[in-house]
């Protein structure tokens, strides 16, 4: 076997993994993921319903080179390929849709994460933004004419 053939092999082998890995993540976009199964309970259906992120990132690299600084008679010779990737899928309840013979109404998910994490991201804006303003030295100079 030939380093071409090996190299073809190893391709074909990296290509497959990408596209079994894009093929998994267009599933999480599917509409069967975002609603699940419907529940009945008497004459009331519930269908739990989410919010589904995705993420993906891939990289390939390559390189080669000879350095004959060092050892005119035995130059270095360098190759090389590399790559990688990865990503991540995350879901989180967000409402509920009730059906019953009253009529169809949406009940939200109350995320006391989300809300909280909000919460101090803004309290920590608010706090950096007010000693910026009280510090003399990043205060705007005034202007004399």
């Amino acid at each position: 076997m030939t380093d071409e053939t090996n190299s073809n092999e190893l391709e074909n082998t990296g290509l497959d993994r990408y596209q079994e890995t894009m093929e998994e993540f267009l599933s999480a976009a599917d509409v069967r993921v975002v609603y699940g199964e419907p529940i009945q309970h008497n004459d009331t259906t519930i269908i739990p319903t989410a919010e589904i992120l995705c993420g993906l990132g891939f990289a390939v690299g390559s390189g080669s080179g000879t350095d004959t600084g060092h050892n005119p008679d035995n130059p270095s010779v360098g190759k090389g390929s590399g790559g990688g990737g990865g990503g991540r899928i995350l879901s989180r309840p967000v409402a509920v849709v009730v059906a019953s013979p009253e009529g169809v109404r949406v009940e939200p998910v109350f995320d006391v994460t989300k809300v909280a994490l909000a919460g101090l991201t803004a309290l920590g804006f608010m706090v950096g933004m007010t000693f910026r303003m009280s510090s003399k030295r990043r205060a705007l100079t005034s202007v004399e004419d």
